[in-house]
């Protein structure tokens, strides 16, 4: 299973390939049509289909003399299996983390910590990654 996720996770790290799979979440396309948007060559496409094919997200078949393009969304469900299964952490807050943390850059390094404060810091720094009044 490792060997199969890594090759989706690798395939879908790229933009171009995301982009390429949102698109064909639409309908079917055309490797001449998938290429349009794209400032590159349609070499370029082809490799970039070429690794949506081996990762199994998407499929290529000849239709006359074109070739086109199929997602396979059923290629997706063990990555998504995979993911869901860190469903039960909560989702960081990472714009009220940098807050708390810039907040924290700008307390005076004299200023003297006499202890009796550390659990009010944990709940801040628990608020701060996970918002105020979730935990």
């Amino acid at each position: 299973m490792a060997d199969r996720l890594d090759i989706v996770f690798s395939a879908l790290a790229d933009p171009t390939r995301r982009a390429i799979l949102a698109m064909l979440l639409e309908d079917d396309m055309a490797v001449t049509d998938v290429a349009q948007p794209f400032e590159m060559s349609l070499a370029a496409i082809s490799k970039h289909l070429g690794v949506l094919t081996a990762a199994g997200l998407i499929t290529q078949e000849r239709r006359g003399r074109v070739k086109w393009c199929k997602l396979d969304p059923d290629a997706m469900r063990e990555a998504s299996i995979w993911m869901q299964s860190f469903g039960h952490f909560e989702a960081v807050n990472l714009d009220a983390f940098e807050r708390y943390l810039l907040s924290e850059l700008t307390v005076s390094e004299n200023e003297a910590d006499d202890g009796d404060d550390d659990d009010d810091k944990a709940d801040e720094v628990d608020d701060a990654v996970h918002g105020a009044g979730s935990g």
